[in-house]
């Protein structure tokens, strides 16, 4: 199959302001974030990780202009540095608009041998995370008033079963309901929540940690015999930050070509 094209910016999200988690890598955090600023947004970035997260900093500055991206390191299971990242977020750019919440942790172990600690991590990364950023995001949101958008990465593993994923895939579902809960409750005040679930999104880190042979078998799954670029997850994510999706909340998106 021919490779996906690379598609230009439209000025979908001029002037808006957006926080993404996880965007230091070379994965959908890092693609999300190229693609709002390529819509038009000003982007603040979150990760763990600093020095990787300056170094992304420095390269989209240097490509957009200093003064549309900035960053502040975030661990998303500290409550602390989750509230700094959305203050900085409404200093630097006056506001806030979208917030897209990409952290997540994985891991692979069978349910019988999964010691507490590797089930508390994964948990407290990809569900609590998500949770902390929900609801630091929605505080803001509403009490700015002007509505806004909210995005979480969920997958389509908290619709499917695989061994050894028994953590990721609880942490993953639960990211969907919560999607759903808030977008309940932010409705009221004119906030949208939503969440794209992709399937293989490949990425270096993704290739690190998980073998030749699994990837293949995770390959052959898919309808269109290849993994998914990070960018078109972003994609799906720039479209429901715009106003082309600005009669859906509650719902979880599949970003997936997976057949089986």
């Amino acid at each position: 199959m021919n490779a996906p094209q690379y598609l230009p910016g439209h000025g979908l999200l001029a002037s808006r302001g957006a926080v993404v988690t996880a965007a230091a890598g070379a994965g959908i955090g890092g693609a999300t974030a190229r693609r709002l600023l390529e819509e038009g947004a000003r982007v603040v970035i979150g990760d763990a990780h600093a020095r990787r997260l300056k170094e992304t900093e420095r390269a989209l500055a240097e490509e957009f202009g200093a003064d549309r991206v900035t960053s502040l390191p975030c661990d998303v299971t500290d409550e602390t540095q989750v509230r700094a990242l959305f203050a900085h977020a409404e200093q630097a750019h006056g506001g806030l608009d979208i917030v897209v919440n990409n952290a997540g942790l994985g891991g692979t172990a069978e349910l019988t041998e999964m010691t507490d600690e590797q089930w508390t991590k994964v948990l407290d990364v990809t569900l609590n995370g998500t949770f902390r950023c929900t609801r630091t995001a929605l505080r803001s949101l509403k009490a700015a008033g002007g509505g806004g958008v909210v995005i979480n990465n969920a997958s389509v593993i908290g619709w499917r079963a695989q061994s050894g994923q028994a953590h990721y895939a609880a942490a993953k579902a639960g990211v969907m309901a919560l999607t759903r809960c808030a977008a309940v409750e932010a409705a009221a005040y004119g906030v949208r929540v939503n969440a794209v679930a992709p399937s293989l999104a490949m990425h270096p880190h993704l290739a690190k940690v998980t073998s030749e042979e699994l990837l293949a078998e995770l390959t052959a799954k898919e309808a269109f015999g290849r993994y998914a670029e990070p960018w078109e997850v972003a994609n799906v994510i720039v479209f429901l930050a715009s106003g082309y999706s600005s009669y859906m909340t509650g719902e979880v998106v599949s970003v997936s070509s997976q057949h089986a």
